[in-house]
């Protein structure tokens, strides 16, 4: 039987609602362990308008709303737990604006970010978020996302100057401008960054590049154990490097790289260093950096060539394709704890002790220049996921205990509701308020980092 908001919709949108099995079974599943769940429909949309038409109809009959990206979420922020309706913004992909000049643009929220730096080449300009997947700018900054660069360039929090988001009810608001700087009321922007959707849909973004650096440089250091290696990104990072990446890897996860792309790296710990700046501060601090991994007993391999330099960068994003494949067939949690970068060696070193007695595939990647490292832990059938996720549990126990964070950059979903009391204690009851007054219908991705 047709729920009236689906006829509502037809009425309007014609041929762009679609409810055929696999174009629902598509939206309602994203790249992560959770079980899917379709919507009852997908919409299309081409315009700011079209998400506030959409949302007004929605908002009259009470029926669910959950944008969509490219999908690529692991937190399962994408499944319509409560059915309804999932608007898939893939089509609103323009550049609307750039300016050289303030060194920023406004784009549409189905822009992704390697199509906004293709569209940058000749300005001398880019969005510094290098994720793994191909996301879109709605998504990225609806999860708050960062990447390989945060060390130097911060998250997606950093960079949004404003945004364009329609409300519940199809308002369409305007947060934000395009000045570096304002103390001009609450801050809406930073409200909506991260919110998952939550409390109203993004349907453009207003944000700050950066300058391509002058020169840039990296290197792959290996050492024999992973203790040495996080201890040397603590040094690193004390001296003011012109670090613009420094990735960890441990040995089992080199083993995968190698495999997967048929390279001969050595599979012990390893970290994937990069300096951009002028040449002189990237030779000196490259030597700097060399001299602290030498301390710990690394051994460098440097990038010579352009061609080296991108291969290896290539490499860092098939961490969790390779990870994946070390087991196929099985499923993998992520996990994306966050902690202060001096309680990194500790927490590592004692998830892997628990990791290792019990028996679990988890090779381990991150950004640890932010404290932010990844375990991609393999499981396969019902009894090995509850392993898996009762060393999640303790993993994120630790995070909190060291003043970190459940999750560092894939946001809450599904897959982090249960943490949210013990890392926000009353500020969650905050949210909850914030939540029923900007969607009293509760229409707007419902069950998502927490319930109501």
């Amino acid at each position: 039987m047709s729920h009236p908001a689906l006829d509502a919709l037809t009425a309007r949108f014609g041929a762009r609602i679609e409810t055929g099995q696999a174009i629902r079974d598509q939206h309602g599943a994203g790249d992560s362990w959770h079980a899917a769940a379709p919507p009852e429909a997908v919409l299309f949309a081409e315009t700011t308008g079209d998400v506030s038409e959409a949302l007004a109809i929605c908002h009259a009959h009470r029926f669910p709303v959950i944008a969509f990206g490219h999908g690529s979420s692991i937190e399962g922020q994408t499944q319509a737990v409560q059915g309804g309706l999932s608007l898939d913004l893939t089509r609103m992909t323009r550049v609307l604006r750039v300016s050289a000049p303030d060194m920023d643009a406004t784009v549409e929220a189905g822009c992704t970010r390697q199509e906004l730096n293709e569209y940058l080449r000749d300005t001398g300009l880019f969005l510094p978020i290098d994720v793994g997947a191909h996301a879109t700018m709605g998504g990225l900054a609806s999860t708050r996302a960062s990447g390989t660069m945060t060390v130097r360039h911060g998250t997606m929090r950093d960079r949004v100057l404003g945004l364009t988001v329609v409300m519940a009810d199809g308002e369409v608001i305007h947060t934000g401008g395009r000045a570096r700087k304002s103390s001009s009321g609450y801050d809406l922007t930073g409200l909506f960054v991260g919110a998952e959707g939550t409390l109203g849909i993004i349907t453009e973004v207003t944000l700050r590049l950066a300058g391509i650096p002058e020169a840039a440089k990296a290197g792959l250091y290996s050492f024999a154990e992973i203790a040495e290696a996080t201890e040397t990104v603590v040094e690193a990072l004390q001296c003011g490097l012109c670090l613009n990446r420094i990735e960890l890897l441990d040995a089992l996860q080199m083993q995968a790289i190698n495999a997967y792309n048929g390279t001969d790296h050595p599979e012990t710990a390893t970290l994937m260093i990069d300096m951009a700046g002028s040449p002189e501060q990237v030779a000196a601090d490259l030597e700097t950096f060399g001299a602290l991994a030498e301390g710990h007993g690394a051994a460098l391999a440097p990038c010579e060539s352009p061609e080296a330099y991108n291969a290896l960068w290539t490499l860092r994003h098939s961490a969790l394709y390779s990870a994946r494949a070390l087991r196929p067939g099985a499923k993998s949690l992520s996990t994306d704890v966050c902690v202060p970068v001096s309680a990194l060696p500790a927490v590592i070193a004692q998830i892997q002790a628990e990791i290792a007695a019990a028996g679990v595939v988890a090779p381990l990647h991150g950004h640890v220049g932010d404290g932010n490292f990844h375990l991609v832990m393999l499981f396969d059938g019902p009894e090995e996921q509850e392993v898996v996720r009762g060393l999640h549990s303790r993993l994120i126990a630790m995070a909190l205990e060291a003043g970190g964070t459940a999750t560092g950059e894939h946001g809450v979903g599904l897959g982090k509701k249960l943490y949210m009391q013990a890392e926000h204690g009353q500020a969650l009851g905050i949210m909850r308020k914030i939540k029923a007054a900007l969607d009293p219908g509760g229409i707007l991705n419902p069950g998502k980092i927490f319930d109501l």
